[in-house]
């Protein structure tokens, strides 16, 4: 069973940083690609960023590339995202996912989801 829990959100203003962190309870996914997706209000789920399990293949959204950076702990069952010049449009709520591969993470059906993060930035 595979249990992700993501905290660190809450309310920046633009240009501010936030860090968030999904760490899996159960310490079952360090095989795992793990990576972050957001929703905005009346928006569909959107891939954010992904990490394989040996933190070496990294891929990004482009409306992140440069602002965000994914990053796993060694003992591979806790990712973090640092996210840096936000954006009022990266207010959203965040899901830590995990999947077979970074390849799979980017795909149309992710086998593990957390319940999210709340995360807003004013203007």
């Amino acid at each position: 069973q595979v249990e992700l829990v993501e905290s660190g959100g809450g309310l920046v203003q633009a240009g501010g940083s936030l860090r968030l962190s999904c760490a899996d309870r159960k310490r079952t996914v360090s095989t795992y690609a793990m990576g972050w997706f957001r929703q905005a209000p009346g928006k569909e789920r959107e891939f954010v960023a992904t990490v394989s399990w040996s933190g070496d293949i990294i891929y990004y959204a482009d409306s992140v590339k440069g602002r965000f950076t994914i990053s796993r702990e060694k003992a591979k069952t806790t990712v973090y995202l640092q996210m840096s010049s936000l954006k009022p449009e990266d207010t959203a709520v965040y899901y830590c996912a995990a999947d077979l591969s970074t390849t799979t993470m980017r795909g149309p059906s992710i086998r593990h989801w957390g319940q999210g993060t709340q995360v807003t930035v004013s203007s």
